[in-house]
């Protein structure tokens, strides 16, 4: 395992003594897991409807198209990934999405530390995971204002510590309104829609792929 973690501190740095513009967004990108799949199910075959409706806050402040990787229909350990990984350093605070509610604080093998929250109407359950920590104070019933700190990114759970990052997902809840059962919402195009114009113009990120796609290998062969 340390020679894995050693090639790819080798491979980033490489990446930050060229200057590279999307190093720090590539830190974070050795591990994209899936949700809590041992708790959370698809609610049934229409996955990955746009909901067009919704518009949300950004979960990292600052938060650009250009930071985004649309991962939600990529296989991950044999599940589809169903959520959107964005690589922030360690500590990053990550933010509420929406005004609502804690639902759940849960702690997975595979999510590690979580956070599963409703919003105010109940129809929506946002998903934060890999969380290094809970902000002070968070506990479960508790309302949230959209842009509150409620956490800080971690590799908590199953993913790598060479690549912290926020696993975000989105889950339309049925009637049961169940925190670990929904239908599977694309974060991308909803973070898209919803991130102000200003930010929606991205460069090209084919150094952000090939680092990535490196990472990604080396912690599937640990």
């Amino acid at each position: 395992m340390w020679w894995r973690l050693s090639v790819a501190s080798i491979v980033i740095q490489l990446f930050v003594g060229s200057g590279n513009a999307f190093t720090q967004q590539a830190v974070g990108t050795a591990d994209r897991t899936g949700s809590d799949r041992a708790t959370r199910k698809a609610g049934d075959s229409e996955s990955g409807i746009a909901a067009p409706d919704l518009i949300i806050g950004p979960p990292i402040n600052g938060l650009k198209t250009h930071d985004l990787y649309d991962s939600f229909n990529e296989l991950h350990s044999g599940h589809r990934h169903e959520a959107i990984d964005i690589m922030e350093p360690e500590g990053t605070p990550i933010r509420a999405v929406v005004d609502g509610t804690i639902r759940k604080l849960f702690l997975s093998k595979a999510g590690g530390k979580t956070i599963y929250e409703f919003d105010e109407n109940r129809s929506y359950c946002y998903y934060y995971a890999h969380l290094k920590q809970y902000a002070y104070g968070v506990h479960e019933g508790m309302r949230v204002s959209r842009g509150e700190v409620i956490g800080y990114v971690g590799s908590t759970g199953d993913a790598s510590p060479a690549a912290p990052h926020l696993h975000f997902a989105i889950y339309r809840l049925g009637p049961e309104r169940r925190w670990w059962k929904g239908v599977p919402i694309d974060p991308y195009r909803v973070l898209e829609r919803s991130l102000p114009v200003a930010s929606r113009s991205s460069p090209s990120r084919p150094a952000f792929t090939s680092i990535y796609l490196i990472l990604e290998m080396l912690h599937a062969a640990s």
